[in-house]
């Protein structure tokens, strides 16, 4: 590990947009309560290292970034972790997004110093840290250990939270039937939330039903986005 400070304006992770910033703006459902519940008394009592995996956009980061705001976490983009001073890190819990692009002997480090007083990690990926394929063997072993709670995709409660919180960031105020006939029709994950906005926006239009059905039946520019 490459022992260089790294200023802590760079040591944030930039801002998702799965949902609106704020715990209060999460929706807790069976898609994500698993994770929620795994990380409301954690690092307490047992801290190490834990993981919380799930398909793009189901919410995973924006989850980790509420637990970080809320126990003071240390974030870290990726491979950026390869820059910070360990002693930076010793004794505080860390969020490591995305887990997957760090290299394995920085890594061995950080599952090392979770294990520190008051030291915790927190992985986001979408695969289990079981299933990494890594050159180490010390750090096998240690991914093999790690707490690994899964995320699905976002099923219709959480879906309609993020194309509500999309349409309100535009000021839009779709008719009432437009989010339950988007559900059935985008991919469950929040780049599809957006980008059917985005569309339904870009044509200057009152939100209905039919304005959303013709985006549906044309595609668009975001046709790789729906089922």
């Amino acid at each position: 590990m490459t022992i260089r400070p790294m200023p802590a304006d760079q040591m944030r992770l930039p801002l998702q947009r799965d949902l609106p910033d704020g715990a209060e703006g999460f929706v807790t459902s069976d898609c994500n309560r698993a994770a929620v519940e795994a990380l409301e008394d954690w690092p307490n009592l047992i801290g190490g290292a834990m993981a919380i995996c799930g398909p793009a956009g189901c919410g995973k980061s924006r989850l980790a970034q509420i637990w970080a705001e809320r126990v003071g976490a240390v974030a870290i983009h990726g491979a950026e972790a390869a820059s910070i001073d360990p002693l930076e890190l010793e004794g505080r819990p860390v969020l490591l997004d995305p887990a997957r692009e760090v290299d394995d002997e920085t890594l061995f480090h950080l599952i090392n110093l979770a294990q520190a007083p008051g030291g915790a990690l927190l992985m986001v990926a979408r695969s289990a840290p079981s299933s990494w394929s890594v050159a180490l063997p010390d750090l096998r072993s240690r991914l093999d250990a790690v707490i690994s709670v899964p995320m699905a995709a976002p099923d219709d409660a959480v879906l309609a939270a993020m194309l509500e919180a999309r349409f309100a960031e535009r000021g839009i105020r779709p008719q009432k039937d437009v989010i339950p006939y988007l559900l059935r029709r985008i991919d469950r994950s929040a780049a599809a939330a957006e980008a059917v906005v985005e569309t339904l926006d870009a044509l200057h239009k009152p939100v209905t039903r039919a304005l959303a059905r013709d985006v549906m039946d044309d595609g668009h520019e975001t046709s790789d986005l729906f089922d």
